[in-house]
């Protein structure tokens, strides 16, 4: 600043003054504005770290999103009703008149020929089915990044068939081989349109390799969500579906997509797996020894799941499949994302000439004990018929499958088992808690 002088005047003498500027501290003043900017800087990136945090939560709560329905895949039962055991006067005469149209139905068809249009009109039929059911099925590629020879990435494609089996309001669900998960970092499903989407796993099962897909329902395109509808599940567990025509969809010649048409064979082969039994369709159908898909009837029910792992040599190229009847409790639990717990047996049901003639108690037989298992661990014996699972009745390993399946993790329950002793069978209670099961 000037420096101020203050006027003399007569008769007063005055000091003069001079007032200077403290000299600037470079150093500091460089000091202080680089805390300041790094302050500055640290704040931003911890309101940053803040949003990206809370935002998902403040979303949710200002918006929420409902909560995915929980699928129930209902089971069919072949119990006879007591009122379908009464048979009255007007059932008779039902039934003879059935009988007579039937007869003149049977004296029609010999008399009848078909020629080729008539042909030309079944395969147009089996052709519709075959169309119809095809906006169920997707194909699901699993990506993954590989490196050649000459150290350049490029990415492997591996793609199985996949069927849609529900939606639970928020995403499709879809059922497919396993084997897509091998090493893939990301795993697309490719709708009937043509459209593509990633998905992600939902539910794994460690006996058939199979495991289910979830794609969010909010970034599909309006053709597949206005027209996309889980496939319809059949019963493979009736009398009477030998010689039943089928058609096989999915890629049972290998590739995508193919269809083969024949009829079932066989349903006398039964698969022993822990904790489970499921029941073998064989067909006439000539396909592939990698096939997979499904086996649907003329109505475009599932049948089965086309399964070759258990075709022995002289049927290696023969189409056969799980049963669904089987599989639907392993459906619903993967659908609803639950964990796999296994108690660690493999049995069978009572035959009625056991029980009747050897007094085997009615139940779940064990025939065989998985080592380093909760059914191990606790004493479960082969010889061993389970009666009761907590609250669950026993009647068969079918009974005992479903009650593992609805236990909780780390939960322990109640199992009651009829064990052979000298001279009968006698009654043992297990405390026993059902072990998730790690997916290999």
């Amino acid at each position: 600043m000037k420096e101020q002088e203050q006027p003399k005047q007569q008769g007063n003498s005055f000091v003069t003054e001079r007032i200077k500027e403290r000299p600037i501290n470079r150093r500091k003043l460089l000091r202080r504005t680089i805390i300041t900017a790094g302050m500055a800087v640290i704040f931003g990136l911890i309101a940053c770290l803040t949003f990206l945090l809370l935002e998902p939560i403040f979303n949710d709560w200002l918006y929420p999103k409902e909560e995915p329905e929980v699928i129930i895949i209902p089971e069919e039962t072949e119990e006879t009703l007591p009122q379908d055991m009464i048979i009255d006067e007007e059932t008779i005469r039902k039934q003879e008149e059935e009988a007579v149209i039937d007869q003149t139905i049977d004296n029609l068809l010999e008399e009848m020929e078909l020629g080729i249009q008539d042909y030309r009109i079944m395969y147009d039929k089996i052709h519709q089915v075959v169309e119809e059911m095809a906006i169920s099925m997707v194909t699901v590629t699993g990506v993954r990044q590989d490196v050649d020879w000459l150290n350049d990435t490029y990415e492997n494609r591996g793609q199985a068939s996949g069927l849609i089996v529900a939606d639970n309001g928020r995403e499709l669900l879809i059922l497919t081989s396993g084997s897509i998960l091998d090493e893939a970092e990301e795993i697309h499903v490719t709708f009937f349109d043509g459209s593509e989407e990633v998905a992600a796993v939902k539910g794994q099962d460690s006996n058939t390799g199979l495991v289910v897909l979830a794609v969010e329902k909010e970034g599909l395109n309006a053709a597949v969500s206005g027209s996309v509808v889980p496939a319809v599940l059949g019963n493979s567990g009736g009398s009477g579906l030998i010689a039943e025509p089928v058609i096989a969809l999915g890629n049972p010649l290998g590739n995508q997509f193919s269809a083969l048409y024949g009829m079932i064979t066989s349903t006398g082969t039964h698969l022993s797996m822990i904790d489970s039994n499921y029941t073998l369709l064989t067909t006439d159908i000539y396909g592939s020894t990698q096939a997979q898909g499904i086996l649907i009837d003329l109505s475009g029910s599932v049948l089965g799941i086309i399964h070759q792992e258990y075709n022995s040599e002289d049927t290696a190229n023969l189409i056969s499949a799980i049963g669904i009847t089987e599989l639907k409790k392993v459906l619903e639990r993967m659908v609803n994302g639950r964990s796999e717990l296994f108690l660690g047996v493999y049995g069978t049901d009572v035959s009625e000439e056991a029980h009747l003639t050897l007094g085997v108690p009615k139940g779940a037989y064990i025939t065989g004990i998985v080592m380093d298992s909760p059914a191990r661990n606790e004493g479960i014996q082969s010889g061993d018929v389970i009666v009761r699972m907590g609250e669950t009745e026993i009647t068969g390993f079918r009974d005992l499958t479903t009650a593992i399946g609805e236990s909780r993790p780390g939960v322990p329950r109640e199992i009651v088992l009829m064990r052979q002793g000298q001279q009968e069978y006698r009654e043992v209670s297990l405390q026993i808690t059902p072990e998730e099961r790690v997916w290999e």
